[in-house]
């Protein structure tokens, strides 16, 4: 059984996109735990290891990458026949969102096969040209975008981000079983605001609790990639289109998203060494 409300997905319908080598999935089980803030910063930090990347912004309701990634107001060129748009490029990662291509004020007031289709064109009507990873910042919850993805194209593995709470950890428990059913592997878990340190006298406050995410690798199987803190740089570099790893690249909050970078690279080289390809006989 695929589980409710989960079609059984078949493998042999996926196609993969033509010059992509792996992609990833950042998700999360609900929304305001920095997945987008995780996202851009892990692609820019893999674009500085020298590879190519892109970056698609999947969040059709609530688009954020055009700002985060300094390219708000900014307009992708299309070809003649509307068939094909060229993404924008910016700290060395290419980007397309539906952000890019509405007004701000506008709102996607759209049901979810509408929702797919969108996504569906925002994956194979984009000339990525030849990319060693795309990252898809994927919306909150486990619905129509996660299954169109699913569905629709080969995902290497998924990052799954979450915030140290109970509630936030429900929901990536979610997440979780929900990448499992649709066979995509979980790279790992991003605990996100996992402390807070106070800036004048350094003292560390567990605020969204403590211990949760190290549980829920346990219980899963899974690892915990990155352990983010709660800082105001972090988040007023992403407000101001300059994620941390591009804006203050020593930092300790740009190492740990580095580290993260090497890790999940390291695991989808794994994973695609695994793949075995069967050649076809010819009669």
């Amino acid at each position: 059984m695929a589980g409710c409300g989960t079609k059984k997905v078949d493998e042999s319908a996926k196609k993969a996109i033509p010059g992509i080598k792996s992609i990833i999935a950042v998700a999360s089980g609900k929304g305001g735990v920095g997945k987008s803030t995780t996202a851009v910063n892990l692609a820019v930090a893999i674009a500085q290891e020298g590879k190519k990347v892109g970056l698609l912004d999947a969040d059709i309701y609530g688009p954020s990458m055009p700002n985060m990634l300094g390219l708000k107001g900014q307009k992708p060129m299309v070809d003649t026949g509307g068939q094909v748009i060229f993404p924008l490029e910016n700290y060395g990662v290419k980007m397309m969102s539906i952000g890019l291509l509405v007004p701000d004020e506008q709102a996607m007031i759209w049901r979810g096969p509408m929702v797919a289709s969108a996504l569906g064109q925002l994956l194979n009507g984009v000339a990525w040209g030849e990319l060693d990873v795309l990252i898809i910042d994927m919306p909150p919850g486990t619905g129509d975008a996660q299954l169109t993805l699913s569905q629709t194209v080969p995902v290497t593995g998924a990052v799954v981000v979450t915030t140290p709470q109970d509630i936030a950890l429900i929901d990536c428990e979610k997440g979780i079983r929900m990448f499992d059913k649709v066979h995509i592997p979980t790279l790992g878990i991003v605990e996100n605001m996992s402390v807070f340190v106070c800036p004048h006298c350094n003292e560390e406050s567990h605020i969204f609790a403590q211990g949760g995410a190290e549980r829920l690798s346990k219980e899963f199987k899974t690892d915990i990639i990155a352990q983010v803190p709660l800082n105001i740089a972090i988040r007023e570099n992403g407000d101001a289109g300059t994620p941390i790893v591009a804006a203050n690249p020593e930092s300790k909050e740009a190492e740990i998203y580095k580290n993260m970078a090497k890790t999940v690279m390291d695991k989808v080289e794994t994973l695609n060494k695994r793949k075995i390809t069967i050649p076809v006989m010819s009669a």
